[in-house]
């Protein structure tokens, strides 16, 4: 059985534990700076080597003027699909990064499909082309 959450149980292949995430703000500020970037129509998504033996996942969700509501539905969109799709592409390719995510304006009125098609090819783009 999986760890306790609020509202009850999760299975172990739904969480989203602190280990793969990217917490901190210098981890953040050092993707920002350092990392390969990848740009799209409604997210940016950046990528460098993952100081630990695992890929990892941050999100970025700015303001941009919105309601508390709508950026915490696309923080969690995000995380749901670098959950599902992102982290275990990563793992059964043995790629070992750090991913950040952030939200461009026009990421809040993408669709859930057109958030993971383009999430899917950045993420396809800056990690497996080896360009």
């Amino acid at each position: 059985m999986g760890a306790p959450r609020r509202g009850g149980l999760a299975p172990d292949g739904e969480r989203f534990p602190r280990v793969v995430r990217v917490r901190r703000g210098n981890e953040i500020r050092a993707l920002l700076r350092e990392g390969r970037r990848g740009r799209g129509e409604w997210l940016e998504v950046f990528s460098a080597p993952s100081s630990g033996n695992a890929p990892r996942l941050g999100t970025v969700v700015p303001r941009y003027g919105r309601t508390v509501v709508e950026r915490n539905l696309l923080r969690r969109r995000l995380r749901e699909i670098g959950r599902t799709v992102l982290l275990p592409r990563l793992r059964e390719r043995g790629c070992s990064l750090d991913l950040l995510i952030r939200a461009r304006p026009r990421g809040y009125d993408a669709s859930f499909p057109d958030l993971r098609d383009e999430l899917t090819r950045l993420t396809e783009r800056l990690c497996f082309d080896g360009s």
